[in-house]
């Protein structure tokens, strides 16, 4: 097995099996600190749509600005926009948040009806997905905007906000760059603001580029992906 890090910053570690085998169970320990976070306010200065326009054509995040297979633009998208009635205010941080929320509100959480290789249209058509859905189809509409939005993936632990299912699987949300703030995290399916809760495993552009396992079968047979998390809690750390 070795480390390396990946164009996106994330470090991951790949290894290869060399013989026949019938099941393969990789096993991942992580301790966890929480340190208090303070949410950046809910607007920015004057100026700050102008300082976004003028990233475009150049190569600030020039990757977390183009569209992919998971976040295309399309028609659908269009007139998702423009039904739902989906636009930007005076601020981008502003503009963000509304959007974060109205996509909590408007869509039904709904597991088993997405999967990992689903497009926003498929849940503009149906209205209903999960965690990674909700943040492909906030960044698609972030970098309609012309704002730098990122895919990141990793654990969501003891919010109040969260649903039970939380605990048992990754979960997913967006950070997207901002004038004076810097990378600011949306949480599109779960009511608030990211916050010391939220632990950071991966970013790219979308799932494809952070999903927690990713290998090739050579040699028949079938592959069935079972995944279990297990969060505890000890005098100064979390346990993963």
């Amino acid at each position: 097995m070795f480390e390396e890090v990946d164009a996106f910053g994330n470090t991951k570690h790949s290894f290869t099996v060399n013989r026949m085998h019938e099941t393969l169970e990789v096993v991942a320990h992580s301790a966890v600190e929480k340190l208090p976070s303070t949410p950046p306010s809910t607007s920015l200065g004057q100026g700050a749509w102008e300082e976004v326009r003028s990233w475009a054509g150049g190569y600030v995040c020039w990757e977390y600005m183009q569209p992919t297979p998971l976040t295309m633009s399309s028609l659908a998208l269009a007139r998702f926009i423009e039904e739902r009635g989906i636009g930007i205010t005076d601020d981008p941080l502003e503009s963000l948040l509304r959007l974060s929320d109205m996509l909590r509100l408007g869509l039904e959480y709904l597991p088993g009806s997405t999967s990992v290789v689903s497009t926003v249209d498929h849940i503009i058509e149906t209205g209903q997905g999960v965690c990674q859905d909700y943040a492909h189809l906030m960044l698609a509409v972030a970098r309609l905007w012309g704002v730098p939005g990122r895919y990141v993936s990793g654990y969501l632990y003891g919010s109040k906000s969260a649903p039970q299912w939380e605990g048992t699987a990754t979960h997913a949300w967006v950070e997207c760059l901002l004038p004076e703030v810097g990378w600011v995290g949306f949480d599109p399916t779960n009511e608030g603001r990211i916050d010391e809760n939220y632990v950071r495993i991966a970013a790219g552009r979308d799932y494809q580029d952070v999903a927690p396992t990713k290998g090739v079968l050579i040699g028949g047979g079938e592959g069935i992906l079972e995944v279990n998390v297990k969060i505890s809690r000890d005098s100064t750390s979390l346990l993963l």
